[in-house]
C-alpha cells in the first residue's frame, strides 16, 4: 500500500492512494491552516472507524442479518502534552434493520476488535479502544 502526500500550500496537503482516491488535509486559522479539510488525527479515527465498520456490516451480513443501516458515533480523547497521542477511543454502533439479534451485533464488533480490524488492533496497546452498540428496528 502506497500514499503520495503532496504540500499545497500553509498546512494543507493532499493526499493520493495507490487505489487513485485522494483528499485533503488542513489545520485550523490558528495553526496556519484555512480549515479546508480534515486534520490528520481526525483521518485516524476516521479509519478506524471506516475499518471496524466494514467487519461489523460484513459479518453481520454473513450471519443472515437483515442490515438496513450502520453508523459508527466514534470519539477519540487526546493526551494533553506534545505528542498529543489518543489515549482512549469510543465507538457507539448503531445498527438498523429487521430483527437484528444483539448477540449476533456483540459477536461482530468483538471480531472485529480482536481479530480483524487493522486499523484499531494496530492501536490497541497503547490506546484504550471500547465499544457499545443500540439496535434500532428498520
Amino acid at each position: 500500500m502506497k500514499m503520495q502526500i503532496q504540500w499545497e500550500n500553509g498546512v494543507a496537503f493532499k493526499a493520493n492512494s495507490e487505489s487513485g482516491h485522494s483528499y485533503y488535509m488542513d489545520g485550523a486559522s490558528e495553526m496556519g491552516g484555512e480549515n479546508k479539510g480534515m486534520r490528520p488525527m481526525e483521518m485516524i479515527l476516521a479509519g478506524v472507524a471506516g475499518c471496524t465498520s466494514f467487519d461489523v456490516v460484513t459479518i453481520l451480513k454473513k450471519s443472515r442479518q437483515d442490515i438496513q443501516g450502520c453508523i459508527a458515533e466514534i470519539v477519540g480523547k487526546r493526551s494533553d502534552t506534545v505528542p498529543k497521542v489518543f489515549t482512549e477511543i469510543h465507538i457507539h454502533f448503531v445498527v438498523s434493520g429487521k430483527n437484528i439479534k444483539p448477540n449476533m451485533v456483540e459477536r461482530a464488533i468483538n471480531l472485529s476488535a480482536e481479530k480483524y480490524c487493522s486499523a484499531s488492533i494496530m492501536l490497541k496497546n497503547t490506546v484504550k479502544i471500547t465499544h457499545d452498540f443500540e439496535i434500532k428496528e428498520a
